[in-house]
């Protein structure tokens, strides 16, 4: 399996709109799940070992960044057929199983990954409230180690707070790591 790094941040980039029909049965766009202070989107899949690294950490976060008025919402791109535990079955008993209190979507026509510029999952897109973008970068400094380190670095938590509380994303941004987007031929 080779491991992807996605470019850092490109401050200011402007959110893409979309729709994307989500695993409780509903469509969302981009000015349904946008934040007061901010918006996290993240690309992952289910059979990813990177992103099943950090789903419960991320289920955790993600409810600390609520707080703040930061919304988020996870999108699954990946060819299904290639991969069929990425199917939009699965990520219903994958959001159900980890408590998603977010929406999870499918973006079957990968236009929505693409539009972004998304290389790999997870790949975390951080916006402020004006949809600009302000973070991308990596989750933690754990990459694909189950057991939690006494002292990770908790550098999205961190870096969508000071988004949330400033409207700015921290200048240093170290880039994510994870599987690439599995696109369809």
């Amino acid at each position: 399996m080779a491991s992807l790094n996605p470019p850092v941040c490109d401050f200011g980039w402007q959110a893409p709109h979309f729709k994307l029909p989500g695993v409780g049965g509903r469509d969302w766009t981009l000015d349904d799940v946008k934040g007061e202070h901010g918006l996290l989107v993240m690309f992952i899949c289910n059979h990813c070992p990177y992103v099943q690294s950090i789903r419960q950490r991320l289920v955790e976060d993600i409810a600390v960044l609520k707080t703040l008025g930061v919304n988020a919402i996870a999108i699954s791109s990946n060819d299904v057929i290639s991969y069929p535990q990425d199917s939009f079955e699965q990520m219903k008993q994958i959001a159900e199983t980890f408590n998603f209190d977010f929406p999870y979507v499918y973006d079957e026509s990968q236009s929505v990954a693409k539009a972004y510029g998304a290389v790999c999952t997870p790949d975390f897109f951080g916006f402020n409230a004006r949809l600009e973008l302000q973070y991308r970068g990596r989750f933690d400094d754990q990459g694909r180690d189950l057991t939690p380190k006494p002292n990770a670095t908790k550098d999205l938590l961190e870096a969508m707070t000071i988004v949330a509380k400033t409207g700015h994303g921290p200048s240093q941004q170290i880039s994510s790591i994870g599987c690439s987007i599995k696109w369809k031929d």
